[in-house]
């Protein structure tokens, strides 16, 4: 008698005594839906703002965290690129998310109400008290821009708003990674364990690469040690996560999504050993790591953004996780 070709033969299994069943493998189902629409809605937000305002904001966080560093280590010329970088970052993050929501009210209603389990409720006012220490930094930086009378109580207050901002700095450049965690998508909701270490490596590599360019090299010891910090945990974490979520990681591996992916993680590793290395001693290598380890900041975040969007447009990162759960639930109660 032949044998069915392989992908279609019956196993027979018997289960007590005169009891026997089979069980039909088939090839792996090609995934489809109703008028070829995603299974989840893809996201509205616009790629280049809303993955400019998760790059910014966590330049902005992790300008705040170095300048309270060279606040304490009495570096004035790393103070002032650090404040300056972290109000030019929060200037841009802020236009970017108006101009994703269409009108200016929209941000202003949604501080109205606070409500700690919304991550857009606890980021807008999150982003707005940030605001405030850091506008303070930049004053102490450009008094110009202040009345006479003013200058001195800025001038006295600027160490602890440097300290304030940090605390609330670390809070801006991890939120937005909880932000998109708690969406739908498949692949940034099945990284929510590893997303906010990714965000914070990639803030303060980025925000480290930045004062690496426009620091001289004899105040930039901070900036490196940053770099080197924040790189290791980002490329840590983001390991983790392509390695764990399997199937649902493939967008971070793969389609051009994952080729940004690559690009950032060879442009991080050679952005902090050239750093490591040369930086101290070289002010060409100093700006050329910097260069490389803000770009592959920028490219994480757009790497994410596109990752999740890549995970919505195909069926099967949608269906075969909770086809798997479903299994696993049904073996567990079995």
């Amino acid at each position: 008698m032949s044998q069915p070709p392989p992908m279609r033969r019956a196993e027979v299994w018997s289960k007590g005594q005169g009891r026997r069943g089979e069980q039909l493998m088939v090839p792996r189902a090609t995934f489809s839906s109703y008028y070829g629409r995603p299974v989840v809605k893809k996201p509205v937000w616009k790629e280049l703002d809303i993955a400019g305002y998760l790059f910014s904001g966590g330049i902005a966080g992790g300008s705040a965290v170095l300048a309270a560093g060279a606040v304490r280590n009495d570096l004035p010329a790393l103070r002032r690129v650090t404040r300056l970088s972290s109000m030019a970052a929060l200037a841009v993050s802020g236009v970017a998310l108006v101009h994703d929501l269409g009108r200016p009210e929209r941000f202003y209603n949604m501080l109205r109400v606070f409500k700690p389990t919304s991550p857009m409720s606890v980021g807008s006012w999150l982003l707005s008290a940030f605001a405030l220490p850091v506008g303070i930094g930049f004053a102490d930086e450009v008094p110009a821009l202040l009345p006479s009378p003013l200058r001195p109580l800025v001038r006295g207050v600027a160490p602890l708003a440097s300290a304030a901002a940090a605390v609330l700095g670390s809070g801006v450049a991890t939120y937005t990674a909880v932000l998109i965690c708690d969406t739908a998508v498949p692949s940034w909701n099945a990284a929510y364990p590893e997303m906010p270490f990714v965000f914070a490596g990639s803030a303060l590599s980025g925000s480290a690469g930045l004062a690496l360019v426009l620091t001289p090299c004899a105040e930039s010891a901070p900036a490196q040690r940053l770099a080197f910090l924040g790189a290791a945990l980002e490329l840590a974490s983001s390991q983790r996560l392509e390695h764990r979520l399997g199937l649902v990681g493939e967008p971070y591996k793969k389609h051009p999504s994952g080729r940004k992916m690559k690009l950032a993680k060879a442009l991080t590793l050679g952005g902090v050993a050239a750093s490591t290395m040369f930086a101290r001693r070289s002010r060409t290598m100093a700006i050329a790591s910097g260069a490389a380890l803000f770009a592959a900041s920028a490219l994480t975040r757009f790497a994410i953004f596109e990752a999740g969007v890549v995970s919505v447009e195909d069926p099967a990162y949608t269906v075969t996780p909770q086809r798997e759960r479903a299994e696993q639930q049904r073996r567990a109660e079995a």
